[in-house]
């Protein structure tokens, strides 16, 4: 008996045990990594935190639940977020990683890209190729609930993302990898043109923002996407085999709505009842077609700096 017991423990101990123990994670419903979903704590987190996104907080709250209701996917969840800079898109995408696993964005299965850092060279991209495949493949075999965000897709060196059109169809075989039940996010200003330009011919047709439909945008961001040679879509055989699941539009910001990231920012400053500060950064923003009317130019990302300024 002695005996038999020692036999176990350095089977269970062993480095060999250990690599069943990971391909068994990859292919199985009851061993997830560190994945603890809740769902509805990120759709509260979506509607008190962003502001003026209908259509993203709906988009990936509705998107996430039925994903993640289907234990046996057919293809992983892809989601393309496309908009301007300051309207939501990062902190969506963090949102998603801090509501999915325990250690929220710290966790070793949340991936994060960014061309600038990990693909600075255009002329290396077969390189990068073969790189980005290993990367994703490997950190599928350790968890097959892997995240992966790809930031600054409008910097993405022309033909490296579709490298990943193994990963992101219902058709393909990935080796010991149980890749459908990743989830992949996108994130862009490509495509901001024609959202913005739906949100002002809303705006000057008198029709509340909250009427623009998702069904409005997503043919004409695809279509602007993969026409584009300052997107890292660029007639990506990704968008031609419609591997993404839903793009996410994120619209223009009012000051209204920069007035509620000065509150919120000021609150977590200790500083709730400064409205001299919210009127002040609301104020100095720049805002298109007319100024103080309309559109922030950089929606919340300046108001950090602002609030600073008038503290």
């Amino acid at each position: 008996m002695l005996a038999i017991l020692s036999v176990l423990f350095v089977y269970l101990y062993s480095p060999v045990c250990g690599v069943f123990q990971k391909l068994y994670c990859t292919i199985s419903d009851s061993c997830e990594c560190d994945f603890k979903p809740n769902i509805r704590d990120l759709e509260w987190d979506l509607y008190k935190n962003v502001y003026g996104q209908h259509l993203a907080q709906d988009i990936v709250s509705e998107e996430v639940a039925r994903f993640l209701q289907n234990k046996t996917p057919e293809r992983p969840l892809v989601l393309s977020f496309h908009g301007s800079s300051g309207t939501g898109k990062t902190l969506v995408s963090s949102m998603l990683g801090n509501h999915l696993y325990g250690s929220a964005m710290s966790s070793p299965y949340v991936h994060q890209f960014v061309p600038t850092l990990h693909f600075p060279l255009p002329d290396r991209v077969q390189e990068y190729r073969k790189e980005l495949k290993s990367w994703v493949q490997g950190n599928l075999t350790e968890c097959a609930r892997s995240v992966f965000l790809f930031d600054e897709m409008e910097k993405m060196p022309l033909g490296l993302i579709d490298v990943l059109e193994p990963f992101l169809g219902p058709s393909h075989v990935v080796f010991r990898t149980n890749y459908r039940k990743a989830i992949y996010v996108f994130i862009s200003t490509s495509g901001e043109e024609v959202i913005n330009r739906k949100a002002l011919e809303s705006r000057q047709a008198g029709r509340d923002r909250e009427e623009i439909t998702a069904d409005d945008l997503q043919e004409a961001i695809a279509r602007t996407v993969y026409n584009s040679t300052t997107s890292g879509f660029f007639q990506s055989s990704v968008l031609h085999q419609k591997l993404i699941t839903r793009f996410v539009p994120f619209l223009p910001l009012s000051r209204r709505h920069v007035e509620r990231c000065v509150r919120s920012q000021l609150c977590q400053r200790g500083s709730c009842g400064r409205s001299d500060v919210v009127e002040a950064v609301g104020g100095d923003m720049t805002y298109a077609p007319v100024q103080g009317h309309y559109f922030s130019t950089t929606g919340c990302k300046a108001v950090p700096a602002k609030i600073n300024l008038f503290l």
